[in-house]
């Protein structure tokens, strides 16, 4: 529908309100709900937008613009063209994930923009309404005054309507790995992290927070910002100004090419998107990201197994074993090579998983430090050409390995460290793959730890996130599944590309088994779940029993209870899930039962309760039987919880085994204590149970 300046429509749930001024046209689109609008304006021939919800204010005008190398800004001196208003409703189906079947429900208004003067540019705006948020992002069409843009800043604003509390990691361009911190938005200040001994690579340039980051208003609304589809595009920070309690994106950068963005016209940037809810866990339910994103567009990937997994990596964690073979001054050859005999990728080693994992129902395993490169890979700056990713140390053989793990129902992961050096991966990436097909393996882990060569690009450019992208495309062409580690961003891409699996993204397990800072504080996790994992799934690796790392790590620690260990099976999202301990921490414990029974991929999830940074309890159904589990986590404060089990199918009867902390448990004097209690309940049927301070409680139940 084009608007006309004398006319005032009013169409359905969306309205359209027109002056005879177009630089005062306001215009409206609510949610399918009613609870959300979104007001596009043209304040002063600038494009501005604000967001109410239940009618008040949550974004308040904020304005939108660019900044380019190779022509003037777009900011004042633009007109409305035209506008469109559309709705849709549709479901389509997760082939794995935490539910089957999404609901995709929005309300959608396109602004069709032109610039007053020559060479009268256009630019689009799209904003799509969801009754969970919304999202928008410019396009740019084929135009003749624009064949190419070059981005110096995209000046997207979120303007807060007050000093919120904020849960953020700093804006940093090369990893995600630092705790979350607890502030009130005047409080953040992330320059003051530049400084952190425990991660491989960091560049914060300036007080910025990355995406999620999550807030919650003084009247209790929770919002979250993100973005959704980044598709040959940098990723978005936001940079903190905190006179005006606004946010600002502020895009990755290239020390190369002293640019954000290149691309050519036409083509649209990612969806700049504001989760909104009136509880916290609304956030965690919400399928805003995975729907601003296209639809499958690699067809079927049943060669993809959700699949729990051992592997040889927590031993290198615990210094048991190490990833390198031996001593050379070749640095990526595997003649020559002294052996120094804790190689954990040995053939025999990796038959003793396989061997566990048969016994107990676990889908596959993962061998890290099988190739060669590992004596050259971290700490040096010629690590080009390091790593060999088909060439395996001569005491291990990947065929033998593959033929005994399928002798044993356990398929191989693959395991590809980068060491941030993409072109050398770029050159083997068809080769590597081609390999796992041949073999029959459909995923693998990659890794990007260190400072990327070439010096000046940064993890989370445009440049690495079209590395990524190719990796990822080049596993779709070979049947391979992927789960990346020192990733870019989660942003809904699973949905196009569902062998995007997992990823890690976050300040993960193996930091308390080595981190100088104490590990991860018990309000980790209960943070995670409300910012990192409203992003996609998470390969965080749960499921410690031997909480004191004794005797390898007397230093370190897991800073939960071993029923919390549990329980992260079902709080944290992911159609893979690792079982890290070494496996004599798992032989004879009751408590392992949970890790053998519980599913990775869902019918459906719940929130129950939660807070963040306090507390969480979220029940998930199995995709493949009628069975339920539940999983509650808590920071260092105990709690006292209560479930109604009315998500429980009406008529049928479970049994309900609950692995909960012991009476003295707690994360720190007594973290392993745990007590198993078993009853029939059903639909009708409440839970009450404790949990201890760093606690949790993992609950299976399992239709009679």
């Amino acid at each position: 529908m084009k608007m006309k300046s004398t006319l005032c429509f009013i169409v359905g749930i969306a309205m359209i309100f027109a002056s005879c001024s177009n630089s005062n046209i306001v215009t409206n689109v609510e949610s399918p709900d009613g609870n959300i609008s979104l007001q596009f304006s043209m304040a002063d021939e600038q494009a501005a937008y604000q967001v109410l919800f239940h009618g008040k204010n949550v974004i308040e005008p904020s304005t939108l613009g660019f900044d380019f190398k190779n022509m003037p800004s777009i900011e004042k001196g633009w007109k409305i063209a035209s506008t469109q208003l559309t709705s849709s409703n549709s479901t389509w189906e997760m082939p794995w994930g935490e539910k089957r079947v999404v609901v995709d429900n929005f309300n959608q208004l396109m602004v069709n923009l032109e610039e007053v003067k020559a060479p009268n540019r256009k630019m689009n705006l799209v904003f799509k309404v969801y009754n969970d948020g919304l999202g928008f992002r410019y396009e740019f069409p084929e135009q003749e005054a624009m064949q190419e843009v070059i981005i110096t800043d995209e000046n997207t604003q979120f303007k807060l309507t007050g000093d919120h509390k904020v849960w953020w990691i700093p804006g940093d361009w090369d990893i995600y790995e630092h705790l979350y911190h607890t502030t009130s938005f005047t409080g953040i200040d992330a320059t003051a992290l530049r400084s952190n001994d425990n991660l491989a690579q960091t560049y914060i340039p300036e007080n910025a927070v990355n995406t999620p980051v999550t807030m919650k208003t003084a009247e209790g609304v929770y919002i979250s910002f993100h973005e959704a589809n980044l598709t040959d595009y940098s990723g978005m920070t936001l940079k903190v100004n905190k006179e005006k309690l606004m946010l600002e994106s502020e895009l990755v950068g290239s020390d190369i090419t002293g640019y954000k963005v290149k691309r050519a016209l036409p083509f649209t940037t990612p969806w700049r998107t504001i989760q909104i809810s009136e509880t916290a866990g609304g956030l965690i339910e919400s399928d805003l990201i995975v729907n601003l994103n296209e639809p499958n567009k690699i067809g079927s990937v049943d060669y993809f197994k959700p699949m729990k997994y051992v592997g040889i990596w927590w031993d290198m964690h615990l210094g048991t074993r190490t990833w390198d073979y031996g001593a050379s001054q070749d640095m990526n050859t595997a003649t020559g090579l002294k052996p120094h005999g804790k190689h954990g990728a040995t053939t025999k080693y990796a038959k003793e998983l396989i061997d566990f994992a048969s016994e107990n129902q676990i889908g596959g395993i993962l061998v890290e430090g099988w190739n060669t490169g590992w004596e050259h890979w971290i700490g040096f700056e010629d690590r080009e050409g390091v790593f060999d990713f088909v060439t395996p140390y001569k005491d291990y053989d990947l065929k033998e390995v593959v033929r005994y793990g399928k002798e044993k129902g356990v398929e191989l992961i693959m395991h590809h460290e980068t060491s941030a050096a993409p072109r050398t991966y770029n050159q083997q990436m068809d080769t590597a793959y081609q390999l796992m097909q041949s073999l029959g393996i459909h995923s693998v882990k990659t890794g990007y730890v260190g400072k990327i060569i070439p010096k000046g690009e940064y993890h989370h450019g445009q440049w690495m996130v079209n590395n990524y992208r190719r990796a990822v495309e080049t596993g779709a062409k070979y049947q391979v599944a992927v789960n990346a580690h020192e990733p870019i961003k989660a942003t809904g891409l699973r949905r196009t590309y569902p062998n995007i699996i997992a990823r890690e993204g976050l300040r993960g397990q193996e930091f308390n088994a080595w981190a100088s800072d104490g590990g991860n504080p018990p309000e980790h996790l209960p943070i995670v779940a409300f910012t990192r994992m409203l992003a996609g799934p998470i390969d965080y690796t749960p499921g410690i029993f031997n909480i004191k790392l004794k005797p390898h790590k007397p230093n370190n620690q897991v800073n939960t209870t071993l029923a919390q260990q549990l329980a992260l099976y079902v709080v944290i999202n992911s159609p893979i899930q690792m079982v890290p301990d070494l496996i004599e921490n798992y032989k004879g414990n009751d408590a392992f039962q949970f890790i053998r029974d519980v599913a990775v991929t869902w019918e459906t999830s719940k929130v129950l309760n939660g807070e963040i940074g306090d507390f969480v309890t979220i029940a998930r159904k199995d995709r493949n039987s009628e069975n339920w589990f539940v999983g509650s986590i808590t920071d260092e404060n105990a709690r006292g919880m209560e479930i109604k089990l009315d998500f429980l199918t009406e008529g049928k009867k479970y049994k309900a085994t609950l692995y909960l902390d012991g009476e003295n448990a707690h994360w720190d004097q007594n973290p392993t204590a745990f007590k198993i209690l078993e009853m029939e309940v059903d639909h009708t049927s409440s839970l009450q149970y404790h949990l201890a301070e760093g606690g949790g409680a993992a609950i299976s139940l399992v239709e009679l």
